[in-house]
C-alpha cells in the first residue's frame, strides 16, 4: 500500500490503472470505513481512500482543531483490508489557496435538517468532494466509483445530487451502516463518549425504530410522533435537535400516500453530553 502526500504523486501512481475505486474520509477509523473500503475493491482496479479533516465543513464551534488525527493507525488499518492507496494531503496541499470558488448545493435538500443547524456544512462537504474526484479520477479511462456510508444520509443524497447534476462520470454506492453489538452506529465522534454515555447512546436508533413502528403499525399524526420522540430523548438526557420521518427520495415529509414500506426513512440528530450523534433507520 502506498501513502501518498501530494496530489500529483497520486495521480502519478494512478496513471497505470483505468477504474478507480474511491473511498473519502476524514480518518479516524472504524469497521465502518473499513467496511466501505471492502466494498470499493469489489468495484474498481485500484482502491483509494483519502484520510482529510475538511475545514470548509465544521462551523466555528465545532470540533475541527480537536477532531482524531490518527493516520498511522488508520493507515495500518486500511492495509489489513487491502487497500491500494491511501491519499492525505497536508491542507496546503489541497488548498494551496483560499477556496474562494465553492460547489453550492441546491437549498430544497441541503437547508433541512442538517443543513439546517449546520449552516454551510454540506457547501464545505460538496467542495471537497468535488474537488477530491478531480484528484482521483482525472486520468481515469474507464468506470469511476466512489462509496459512501449511509450513515450519513442526506450527505449522500446531496453528494448523488452533485454528481447528477455537474454529470459528473462517476458513479455513487451507499454502504450499509456499520453497528455495534448493542445497535450504535459506528462514529469517529463515540470515542467522546463517556462510558456512562456510551451505555446511553444505542437509545437514539431505539427511538427512531419505534418512530418506524408507529407508522408502520398505523399511526398518522407525524408531528406528534415526532415531538413525543424527541421528548423521550430529552427527559433521558439527551438535546435533540430532530427525530423525523421522511421520504427516503427526497427528504421531504412524506404525504400520507407515502406511508408505507419501503419508501421512508426515520432521521435523528441529539446531543449526548458533548457528542452530537447522527442516525437513521430505513422502513
Amino acid at each position: 500500500m502506498q501513502v501518498i502526500h501530494t496530489i500529483a504523486e497520486l495521480r502519478q501512481a494512478l496513471a497505470p490503472f483505468d477504474r478507480p475505486a474511491f473511498v473519502p474520509t476524514m480518518g479516524n477509523l472504524h469497521d465502518g470505513h473499513l467496511s466501505l473500503v471492502r466494498h470499493a475493491r469489489t468495484l474498481g482496479d485500484v482502491t483509494v481512500a483519502s484520510i482529510f479533516v475538511n475545514r470548509l465543513q465544521f462551523l466555528p464551534h465545532e470540533d475541527f482543531d480537536t477532531y482524531p488525527r490518527t493516520l498511522q493507525a488508520d493507515c495500518e488499518r486500511l492495509a489489513e483490508v487491502g487497500c491500494d492507496i491511501v491519499f492525505a494531503p497536508a491542507e496546503s496541499e489541497l488548498y494551496p489557496e483560499p477556496q474562494t470558488f465553492k460547489v453550492q448545493p441546491h437549498p430544497a435538500l441541503a437547508d433541512m435538517l442538517e443543513g439546517h443547524f449546520r449552516p454551510g456544512f454540506f457547501t464545505g462537504v460538496c467542495t471537497v468532494v468535488m474537488k477530491l474526484f478531480q484528484c482521483v479520477f482525472a486520468q481515469a479511462k474507464g468506470e469511476r466509483h466512489a462509496v459512501f456510508g449511509k450513515k450519513d444520509y442526506q450527505q449522500l443524497m446531496v453528494i448523488r445530487q452533485m454528481v447528477r447534476q455537474f454529470a459528473l462520470p462517476v458513479t455513487i454506492h451507499g454502504g450499509d451502516i456499520a453497528r455495534a453489538p448493542d445497535g450504535l452506529a459506528l462514529s469517529s465522534r463515540n470515542g467522546y463518549l463517556s462510558s456512562e454515555e456510551r451505555a446511553e447512546a444505542p437509545q437514539l436508533v431505539q427511538a427512531l425504530r419505534l418512530l418506524a413502528a408507529d407508522v408502520l403499525g398505523g399511526e398518522r399524526n407525524l408531528a406528534a410522533l415526532e415531538r413525543h420522540a424527541e421528548q423521550a430523548l430529552a427527559a433521558r438526557g439527551w438535546q435533540p435537535d430532530y427525530l423525523t420521518v421522511r421520504r427516503r427520495e427526497d427528504l421531504q415529509p412524506p404525504t400520507l400516500a407515502d406511508l408505507q414500506p419501503g419508501r421512508l426513512v426515520a432521521l435523528g440528530a441529539a446531543r449526548l453530553g458533548r457528542t452530537r450523534l447522527i442516525d437513521n433507520w430505513e422502513f
